[in-house]
């Protein structure tokens, strides 16, 4: 069921957002958090500037709608330690995460914070919608992307959590920094999901789903598909030192269906009975992903995007492969 804010929450929150050549978005963001309905005296804003080489520190040093805005310098380099600064400076009780591109709405920081004092979780992972533009490459990020929330909903209602994103993450400063030396520090990306299986490691129930349309943030797909791919490298690469043999069961599994659908239907231009096969496979991966993904796109109002599920199934195991490479490539 869809979470409804109980009552008012009176938890202090720090917001921390790590950014790097963020000039252009930042306006837009700061706009949004400055019209949250969470009470001013009761969140702090924390932009911590991943050494950027564009105006990113001095547009958030000069915007003057948020009562109680920081704006800092890294104490290193990379995302990692861009949130790690802000958090150890914060004195907010609960943190929320999120990115300098992403959209939110008014109610997003009081329905976290409302969530929180009601389940008292260690970790609330929120939903994170794509949106893009018209054609297909926009749209099969969006189908993807959608898919990837299906499953991370799923799994964390049952108490199985594999993944979270740190455009739209909370959870404890005391969590934070019991799990903070098991983040991969030596690894640029997966700071949210790396604390999620530490998490998961010790205490798998305080880690909740917040289902709820107040608390998404939307983003923009990639524009090119340059960015695209390498964006997916940088998420594949942490996969590595995934310790949570679940997460890495699923992973392992899903690879083996792409790599034999793909092998399958290249041996059936050569051998036209290799399609019959492939078409079996075909049926039955993509029967539970359509049962997601229509589940998934009617709570985002995203049923429009179910039009694009058959070429993205075929074109699917092709873009995995490729991502693998392109990874190999770096």
């Amino acid at each position: 069921m869809p979470y409804s804010i109980a009552a008012p929450a009176s938890v202090f929150v720090s917001v921390v957002i790590a950014c790097r050549n963020e000039e252009a978005n930042l306006p837009s963001l700061l706009d949004y958090i400055s019209a949250q309905d969470y009470p001013p005296g009761y969140f702090e804003l924390f932009i911590i500037d991943d050494n950027s080489s564009d105006r990113t520190f001095s547009v958030a040093s000069g915007y003057t709608g948020i009562k109680n805005l920081r704006v800092c310098k890294n104490n290193g380099k990379g995302k990692k330690l861009a949130i790690r600064t802000g958090i150890e400076l914060s004195s907010g009780d609960l943190i929320i995460t999120t990115d300098a591109d992403c959209r939110l709405g008014k109610s997003w920081v009081s329905t976290i914070a409302s969530f929180y004092e009601k389940m008292k979780p260690d970790l609330i992972i929120c939903p994170v919608v794509l949106n893009g533009k018209q054609g297909f490459f926009h749209r099969f990020q969006e189908l993807e992307f959608l898919g990837l929330q299906g499953v991370t909903a799923g799994c964390a209602v049952e108490g199985k959590p594999v993944m979270c994103n740190a455009a739209n993450l909370s959870f404890t400063k005391e969590t934070y920094n019991r799990h903070s030396g098991n983040l991969h520090d030596e690894l640029i990306s997966g700071d949210d999901v790396f604390l999620l299986h530490s998490i998961k490691k010790e205490q798998p129930d305080k880690i909740r789903w917040l289902e709820s349309e107040k608390a998404i943030v939307t983003t923009k797909v990639c524009p090119t598909f340059r960015t695209f791919m390498n964006q997916r490298a940088r998420w594949i690469s942490k996969a590595g030192a995934y310790t949570d043999r679940y997460t890495k069961s699923i992973a392992i599994i899903t690879f083996i269906i792409i790599l034999l659908q793909s092998t399958v239907l290249i041996a059936g231009i050569f051998n036209p009975v290799f399609l019959r096969v492939f078409a079996v496979i075909f049926l039955l991966k993509s029967i539970p992903d359509l049962i997601i993904l229509k589940n998934t796109a009617s709570r985002y109002g995203k049923k429009n995007l179910l039009r694009w599920f058959l070429p993205s199934q075929f074109i699917y195991p092709f873009y995995v492969i490729a991502v693998l490479l392109n990874l190999k490539i770096r």
